[in-house]
């Protein structure tokens, strides 16, 4: 049970942070080009350079 008193405030500071980190990324601009990521596979050109 005593655990449980240090578990709980922990565990809630790590959903708190991580709610942070994710509202940050959100509202900085790290999800505004998602598909360029995706497409530049495809545009990759694996031929030998002369």
């Amino acid at each position: 049970m005593d655990a449980l008193f240090l578990l709980l405030p922990v565990s809630l500071l790590f959903v708190v942070g991580i709610g942070v980190a994710f509202w940050w990324a959100i509202f900085s601009g790290q999800f505004d080009d998602t598909q360029d990521a995706a497409q530049a596979i495809l545009r990759d050109d694996d031929r030998p350079q002369s």
